[in-house]
């Protein structure tokens, strides 16, 4: 099922952590509503800013929103004036205190997000299909990727029948949980309809799991109990010698059905013989005949 489900969502507690790190009991939905809020208008105010992952973390009266981009000068603007301004505007909405920390993604070609968003506003501005994608594999595969994958479906070029088409270079192994693997949808908004971009990227193994502490305990105790077992079919315990079979109720029956079988036999007269038998019987051997003369 590696190619049905999310790659993300598979991986979560493996080697990928959450992006909203926070526990509540009673009020969780009205946190979890909290939340979509923010990461909506986030998304809707830094459009251009190329965003590529919100991650919040609640404490009891404070929220911390770590915004990753690879355009940081236009969040932060002159002087800071964009960042405290976002900052006002997310206190408004939640009534909380709000710490922003913007983090900038040095590499841009492997985040599947920003890919994604790159492929959709060429398609929004009549590029190519097959050139921007063609284009999007070529220079993530430079930066060092070791496989993408981007599916495109809609009315590719204007055409009347939507249909899909996917492009792949290198490897992306869904199956491999320990496969570091990115994966991100966007929409374009054209004149004939909305285009659905997805995008798989391979960034490589990852063995050590690193930054894995605030996902939960680690499993590797539990991985290397399981590698130190025998190799080979398990043997199953042999049974015990001494063992009272119980008697069925099937079996009971059976038995007085034969028993009873026995006692109409016995009060039975034997079967008469037939005339045949009788004859042979009554007659005498020709040997003893012969006998008889000769005395």
């Amino acid at each position: 099922m590696g190619q049905k489900t999310n790659p993300v969502g598979l991986r979560l507690g493996i080697i990928r952590s959450w992006n909203s790190k926070w526990f509540a009991e009673r009020n969780f939905a009205d946190l979890l509503e909290e939340d979509l809020k923010i990461r909506r208008y986030i998304s809707k105010r830094l459009e251009n800013a190329g965003l590529a992952k919100v991650e919040i973390l609640r404490a009891p009266k404070k929220i911390t929103v770590d915004i990753h981009s690879s355009r940081p000068g236009i969040v932060i603007g002159r002087k800071g004036a964009e960042v405290d301004k976002l900052r006002e505007e997310l206190q408004l909405i939640t009534r909380k205190d709000i710490t922003l920390n913007i983090i900038e993604v040095k590499k841009p070609e492997l985040n599947a997000k920003l890919v994604a968003d790159s492929i959709a506003r060429q398609l929004e501005g009549r590029v190519s299909f097959r050139r921007s994608m063609k284009k999007a594999i070529t220079a993530s595969m430079k930066m060092g990727a070791e496989g993408i994958k981007i599916t495109c479906g809609g009315r590719l070029g204007g055409a009347e029948i939507a249909r899909s088409e996917k492009y792949m270079e290198g490897r992306v192994p869904l199956h491999t949980l320990r496969a570091d693997i990115d994966y991100a949808i966007s929409t374009a908004n054209t004149t004939y309809g909305t285009i659905g971009v997805k995008v798989w990227i391979c960034r490589g193994e990852i063995l050590d799991k690193p930054g894995m502490e605030d996902a939960g305990e680690s499993r590797q105790p539990e991985m290397d109990q399981r590698r130190a077992r025998p190799s080979g079919p398990r043997r199953r315990k042999p049974r015990p010698k001494s063992r009272v079979r119980k008697k069925r109720p099937e079996d009971e029956g059976g038995r007085r059905a034969e028993g009873q079988q026995q006692q109409r036999n016995q009060g039975r007269p034997e079967p008469r013989a037939s005339t045949e038998a009788k004859r042979t019987a009554s007659r005498p051997e020709s040997g003893d005949k012969s006998e008889d003369k000769k005395g």
